[in-house]
């Protein structure tokens, strides 16, 4: 079992990011079941596309899109800030501009970019907790989708307004659609860590639930078996 060296657990509880066993009370939301985007790309074959998008702490981003047929890798990382500040320890303490990030490379046979924001919005996040995801606040646990194509801003900006317009949430949806700059890989580390680490409290409370909602309403898109991403090195 991959395992955190005992000064960056203390580092991280100190920062109060993606580390420790918060109470149940602030566990993973419910999974709300969405309609698909009306606006989206047709299924086909070509080549692999890319997704980037960030909803809280990476882990559990990571964790859900690893177990979604059609995505051939999903990596933990940083987007929305510069190279120098893209290390984990200075991300964690926020203003780096950066979002824990998760970069998804899926088949467009197989996976629409409008369903990966479907589960996106469905099971793996709260897209109206503003700079916040349950027990994790700060700007680099906001929910963002990072587009990296005028294709992929369309389709997102497209299904927000279809959310809002028919009020799918009680609250306004906070979600930011910016352009890609760079995707910076995380360190080797946070890899995996859902998958390493079932047994992690922060896992068991706040993951584990949105593995369990995507097998339950998305089940024809679940598979069991996840693709790693030590196996996209």
């Amino acid at each position: 079992m991959l395992r955190m060296t005992s000064w960056a657990i203390v580092a991280a509880l100190l920062a109060g990011v993606c580390v420790g066993a918060p109470t149940v009370g602030l566990a993973a939301e419910a999974a709300v079941v969405l309609p698909a985007p009306v606006l989206d790309n047709p299924k086909a074959p070509g080549p692999l596309q890319t997704a980037v998008i960030a909803g809280g702490c990476f882990w559990g981003v990571q964790g859900v899109y690893q177990h979604v047929r059609g995505v051939q890798s999903a990596l933990s990382g940083y987007a929305g800030g510069t190279k120098a500040t893209a290390q984990y320890d200075m991300v964690s303490r926020g203003g780096t501009g950066h979002a824990e990030s998760v970069e998804i490379r899926f088949d467009p046979k197989e996976l629409s970019y409008g369903e990966v924001l479907q589960i996106f919005f469905s099971v793996v996040h709260d897209g109206t907790q503003l700079n916040r995801q349950g027990p994790d606040t700060g700007t680099q646990y906001r929910s963002n989708i990072f587009y990296v194509d005028d294709t992929q801003k369309r389709i997102a900006q497209a299904y927000i307004a279809q959310m809002e317009r028919n009020k799918v949430f009680a609250g306004s949806i906070v979600t930011r659609v910016d352009p890609l700059d760079t995707f910076y890989r995380a360190e080797a580390y946070h890899q995996d860590f859902l998958l390493r680490n079932p047994t992690y409290p922060y896992i068991v409370i706040n993951d584990l639930p949105k593995i369990e909602n995507l097998k339950r309403v998305f089940s024809a898109r679940y598979r069991e078996r996840p693709v790693l991403a030590e196996r996209s090195n």
